[in-house]
């Protein structure tokens, strides 16, 4: 008996498929079938077998997916693309010729062209093996950790060479190269004006010359010295800093004794670290105490006021940032005050709820979002237009990863709201299509229980379906 209600369903969904996908047809399928125009923004989306599969034309952008096994994301404007297989375990990132395939950030390739049209293949078993292969001989590098490597613009440095690592490495960042011997204990220091050496934590000292630099606009732009000097790190530490400028900066620090920052801008005083501090900012015109720091601080002047006692109370502003917090991390404030972007958000225990306001002070408009986790997520853009949906789940966890609203928010959506009051059009669907209605100034549709209520409005009349019989028919001829 199963067996056969199976095949009657199979036999007419494959009946309905070929109508369904009619340009202009407005029956649906609900959970099964459906194919909608977009509400917010040009397009329109097909889904299949509710969060099972879809895709989508947006903004001049294609996505299709089965979520959560595989998306794929494509702009044709700017020659991009991206692919997730049940992300994040694997990635394909594509831009132009370049392109870069991962699997959890530690097994991946990469390649593309350079502005010098040089092309380049890496291969990364991180953190074992390196690997690049360029059309320029030059760049090509081979590295396998810890016996024997060389790198180039990897790992935050222009070149690395190492042999028996930790036993010997050289990094070079720009001009400045290091030798380091049996890392991090011993090294040596030199080029681009700096010299020094350490043999740590018992000694290190080191020198920089003011240097001079061009920036990219082709500005000549100086680059101040220093001098930094410790013994039995971290206790004894000496510095000068800035030098060359107005406001060369010395510290002095026996810890955790003390420790002493002079500047003409900024005073700084430390007494049994971190205990008790004095802070004397005569640039940004205020005094600090903290009493210990982080937990009690006291700030008053023009540049900052801050009180708190963590995890109490806080409140404290400057010129342009504004915070507080209640009980931490029961009730946290942020606010960014800048001369076009004014932004706050508001928090309550991390992500359990999250309010974000953004501003624009040069157009007046403002966009926001709402998460509660993991009830639903509430959006408005600075158009107005605003979309909603309950659940979820791992949005107000990652609020900025296109990934998770691609492959894991069609999953657990139960209800989905887009409304556009420019355009005075509007969409909600629930429990992935098993109800859907859309309208704009000018027509409605419902679809409810897999299609077999169907209601439209418009310029063309009414219609009306059930079990997809029609009952009412709209005037096609109207429109025409």
């Amino acid at each position: 008996m199963q067996r056969m209600l199976t095949a009657v369903w199979l036999t007419v969904l494959c009946a309905l498929l070929p109508s369904l996908g009619k340009a202009g047809d407005w029956a649906n399928a609900g959970f099964l079938f459906d194919d909608f125009p977009l509400a917010i923004s040009e397009g329109h989306r097909t889904e299949i077998l509710g969060p099972l599969f879809y895709s989508e034309e947006r903004d001049e952008t294609y996505t299709w997916a089965v979520p959560p096994l595989v998306m794929h994301h494509q702009y044709p404007g700017t020659d991009s693309e991206e692919w997730d297989f049940l992300y994040p375990f694997a990635s394909l990132d594509r831009f132009g010729t370049e392109y870069r395939w991962h699997i959890f950030q530690l097994f991946s390739f990469a390649g593309g062209e350079n502005q010098e049209q040089e092309k380049a293949r890496r291969f990364t078993l991180f953190p074992i093996y390196f690997q690049q292969r360029s059309s320029n001989p030059e760049e090509n590098y081979t590295a396998v950790v810890p016996f024997y490597g060389h790198l180039k613009k990897r790992l935050l440095r222009d070149e690395i060479y190492f042999l028996m690592f930790p036993i010997y490495s050289e990094t070079r960042k720009r001009e400045v190269v290091t030798r380091n011997y049996v890392y991090p204990f011993f090294h040596l220091r030199e080029g681009g004006g700096v010299k020094g050496w350490q043999f740590w934590p018992l000694y290190g000292q080191e020198h920089k010359d003011i240097t001079w630099s061009t920036n990219g606009f082709g500005d000549v732009q100086m680059i101040p010295g220093r001098d930094s000097r410790f013994i039995l790190w971290p206790i004894h530490l000496n510095q000068t800093s800035e030098i060359g400028t107005t406001n060369v900066t010395r510290q002095h620090a026996v810890l955790p004794i003390y420790s002493v920052q002079r500047s003409p801008m900024r005073d700084s005083t430390t007494v049994g670290w971190p205990f008790f501090s004095k802070v004397d900012d005569r640039g940004k015109q205020y005094i600090e105490w903290q009493t210990p720091w982080p937990f009690v601080v006291f700030a008053r002047g023009e540049g900052k006021t801050t009180t708190r006692f963590w995890p109490l109370f806080s409140r404290a502003s400057s010129t342009n940032l504004e915070s507080s917090f209640y009980l931490w991390p029961v009730y946290k404030y942020n606010r960014v005050h800048g001369q076009t972007v004014d932004r706050e958000r508001t928090r309550i225990f991390f992500f359990l709820y999250s309010d974000i306001v953004q501003a624009n002070l040069e157009t007046g408009k403002a966009q926001r979002r709402i998460d509660a986790w993991p009830l639903f997520t509430h959006r408005r853009d600075y158009n107005g237009d605003t979309r909603l949906q309950v659940l979820s789940l791992l949005e107000p966890l990652l609020p900025n990863s296109k990934s998770i609203e691609r492959s894991y928010s069609p999953l657990w959506a139960l209800w989905r709201s887009e409304n556009t009051p420019q355009e005075g059009a509007s969409s909600q669907s629930l429990l992935w299509n098993l109800y859907r209605r859309d309208a704009t100034r000018d027509s409605k549709k419902c679809s409810l229980l897999f299609g077999l209520f169907q209601y439209q409005s418009g310029s063309a009349g009414k219609g009306l379906r059930l079990f997809y019989i029609p009952l009412m028919r709209p005037d096609r001829t109207a429109t025409d």
